[in-house]
């Protein structure tokens, strides 16, 4: 044929494509309207009806395969979708964009590089080229002085790019009285001049160029309106302003100059698949207002619901509907699944986060001696900085755990930092831990002067850390000499009073003084904000450190973590168990699933109850981290929750209210969580909108962590099968296994009154009988 837009008519779609599929689903991939909306819920079985749906436009000689744009938002999807749909109907579908937004529009760009004032060769700057580059021009214009931080400036300007204002537009609406504003308006411009120069585009202008340049030149945009006749979306909830607009001109009909001879075309037809119920991303710019009103956008659209869950048992999406059912703005949906109810949720009130933690710890080793996988168990927690005490107690008990799309927490780079200032005051002679923080806050200390003191401590034999007060002879600038001598100073103050003072009062006033943790708290970018999180998560750390050693020093501390973090990893052949954020968890599955953390504060966060539309996302949160779970889920909170050091009363979730009780199954403190026995445990505690701590025992009792233990390295300690021995908080038991050896043996010991526990050698509290 010699024209590729006169197809020949259709001859229909086979049956064999569309065996297994629910009506719904059939309806989806049969639809042949201008516009449709799959409202997709949760394990509906959404990307083997998009696939479906293109192989169906294929086989039905519908579409040539270069007339089919499939977007989805990471390339592992798309890889998936193109074999998905390779293996429906073969070679045929090798001629397809099935791309990421970025993807199709750097093609789209290179093309057109020359209309867009540009050479084909351009470069795309990565995050550590911008920040690259940002550093150079906060430090010339001196931003620094007004609180312009890299990661605060680019996030910033990342959000005007993708909602389609450039310098200039900008510069329209910036109030230039307000000094802030001006000298962010005076950034963006050098940022956005130096790329220009560079013939260089970071990630944002990817999107928001293509736009400009559909807009700038029709005749461009009609190449591909002409060219792409159907246009397929996945995860569109979670699509921004700039990706919203970017698919308004693709699906526009394409418009020809007078006397071109070109014959009208209608616009391309639109297929959008998403879930307005798992929209999360609204701090990345996801609008949800795209997926909410597209029938608004897109008059005459087709709207199908897939409402059959294929993941998740019917108790677990009782309770995903009743909660997500509170949320306004989404289209009403109800999932159902043939499986059956399946077990109750589990609900858990522990007295403490390491309470909580143990829970989770006991529970996932019972899973484990019923047959499962660590590989099938995911932990989910709200921040990063609930990590901690999971970590602990997992390294404690010997569950080997992975952080996947994330860091431990011992390894996060503010925490080092944090443990570099807490070493070098406890050890001055330790150069590495000095040369680590010298300019950490920024303190204008580069890398040539750090050479330059490197140097005048070797030429004199001396530690780095003499030279902070030996800088006036360095010959320095003014400015960093005075940067060099106060940080001396402050070591040396603040070093003055290791012997004596507590842990969590050094770190604090190290924090503090040095500007680093308000500092991250004001940089106006998230990623920061959740690594100040994480500084208050060590202060309290260090603080329970003290509660349950009152003699322990620095040292003591210091010793400890590094006996933890050494033994973080584990060896075991049967797999990881998962600790995520609930944004990481998007897209997984697992058998069982354990939500922590269900409090005010943290689910929902603090940051998002003063935030138009942050309760509903919370929800939303709280909805996809439900979802997760195929066969068993787990809701776990406890009573008291330190931050920053301060203990206080953590009041439950408001949704656990929206929970209907027959569906969950509370239960109470496992043994061994607190000591004291069965009089300290906990009672099962049904979450509503009162909420008290749990009754004192009568007998004291203290939750220990491993490192509020005091400190322990059991040294070349040997056990074997028969061996008896004595716990700290679980006391009397015999080995019953011992797997791995050196420090990552591990032993599995039956407690008379605990039960079953791993445990590892090295580190637990515990001694032969």
């Amino acid at each position: 044929m010699s024209d590729p837009l006169l197809l020949p008519p259709t001859t229909g779609v086979s049956d064999a494509l569309l065996e297994g599929l629910n009506p719904q689903q059939r309806e989806a991939v049969l639809y042949r309207g201008q516009s449709l909306l799959i409202v997709a819920g949760a394990g509906s079985g959404k990307t083997s009806v998009l696939t479906r749906r293109i192989a169906g436009l294929l086989q039905s000689r519908e579409a040539w395969p270069s007339q089919i744009l499939a977007i989805t938002f990471t390339n592992k999807a798309a890889a998936e979708m193109r074999e998905r749909v390779r293996g429906l109907i073969g070679e045929a579908a090798d001629g397809m964009w099935i791309s990421t937004f970025h993807s199709a529009c750097v093609r789209i760009l290179r093309r057109q590089a020359e209309a867009m004032g540009m050479k084909q060769s351009f470069t795309i700057y990565d995050t550590a080229d911008s920040r690259a580059l940002m550093k150079r021009i906060i430090k010339e214009l001196d931003a620094d002085t007004l609180g312009f931080t890299v990661g605060g400036a680019l996030s910033r300007i990342s959000r005007l790019k993708n909602e389609l204002t450039d310098v200039e537009a900008f510069a329209r609406t910036a109030n230039i009285s307000d000094p802030k504003e001006a000298v962010l308006l005076e950034i963006f411009r050098q940022y956005t001049a130096a790329l220009r120069r560079a013939n260089a585009l970071d990630f944002d202008d990817i999107i928001s160029e293509t736009v400009f340049l559909f807009r700038a030149f029709p005749e461009v945009a009609a190449l591909y309106q002409k060219r792409f006749r159907h246009v397929l979306v996945d995860e569109y909830q979670d699509t921004n302003h700039a990706q919203y607009a970017l698919v308004r001109e693709l699906v526009q009909p394409p418009r020809f100059a007078e006397g071109s001879g070109e014959r009208p075309l209608p616009g391309a037809s639109l297929t959008v698949v998403g879930d307005s119920d798992q929209s999360i991303y609204a701090f990345r710019g996801a609008d949800i207002r795209n997926i909410v009103e597209f029938e608004r956008d897109f008059p005459h659209s087709k709207v199908i619901l897939l409402e059959q869950n294929y993941r998740s048992t019917q108790n677990i999406l009782d309770a995903a509907n009743a909660v997500i059912s509170n949320n306004f703005d989404r289209k009403a949906k109800n999932l159902f699944t043939v499986v059956g109810s399946g077990e109750k949720i589990v609900g858990y009130t522990g007295y403490s986060g390491h309470d909580e933690a143990q829970f989770v710890a006991d529970e996932i080793e019972k899973l484990r001696d019923a047959g499962a996988s660590y590989n099938d168990v995911a932990v989910f927690v709200r921040t990063n900085s609930q990590t901690r005490p999971l970590e602990e107690i997992f390294i404690r008990s010997a569950i080997p755990y992975r952080i996947p799309g994330g860091t431990k927490f011992y390894e996060r780079a503010e925490v080092k930092d944090a443990m570099a200032y807490l070493i070098q005051v406890a050890n001055p002679d330790d150069d590495l831990a000095l040369r680590r923080i010298m300019n950490v806050p920024k303190r204008g200390i580069g890398p040539a002067t750090e050479a330059a003191m490197q140097a005048h401590a070797e030429r004199l034999g001396m530690p780095l850390r003499e030279v902070l007060r030996d800088a006036p002879q360095l010959g320095l600038g003014p400015k960093v000499t005075t940067a060099i001598v106060e940080l001396g100073e402050l070591l040396d103050e603040i070093g003055a009073t290791v012997a004596t003072a507590a842990p969590a009062d050094i770190l604090t006033a190290l924090l503090t003084r040095t500007g680093y943790h308000q500092s991250l708290k004001n940089s106006g970018d998230p990623q920061d904000e959740a690594r100040a999180e994480n500084l208050e998560e060590l202060v309290s750390q260090a603080k329970e450190f003290r509660t349950a050693n009152p003699e322990g020093t620095l040292i003591d501390f210091l010793t400890g973590v590094a006996l933890f973090a050494a033994a973080d990893e584990i060896d075991d052949h049967d797999g990881s168990v998962s600790i995520m954020t609930l944004h990481t968890a998007k897209g997984l599955e697992y058998d069982s699933v354990f939500l922590t953390g269900l409090e005010e504060d943290l689910l929902p966060h603090r940051m998002s109850v003063n935030e138009a539309g942050g309760l509903a996302e919370e929800r939303r949160l709280f909805y996809v981290g439900i979802t997760r779970a195929r066969k068993r889920l787990f809701l776990s909170l406890a009573a008291s929750r330190a931050s920053f050091g301060d203990v206080s009363v953590a009041m439950p979730s408001r949704y656990l209210a929206e929970i209907p009780g027959e569906l969950i199954e509370w239960r109470q403190s496992a043994g061994g969580g607190f000591r004291g026995g069965a009089q300290g445990r906990l009672r099962a505690a049904p979450m509503r909108d009162s909420y008290s701590l749990p009754p004192a025992p009568k007998q004291k009792t203290e939750w220990t962590t491993p490192i509020t233990n005091k400190v322990r390295d059991n040294g070349d300690l040997t056990l074997a099968v028969g061996d008896r021995i004595r716990h700290t908080d679980f006391g009397d038991g015999r080995v019953t296994a011992v797997t791995g050896a050196g420090p990552k043996a591990v032993a599995e010991v039956q407690f008379e009154q605990a039960g079953r526990k791993r445990l590892l050698i090295k580190i637990a509290p515990i001694e032969k009988v």
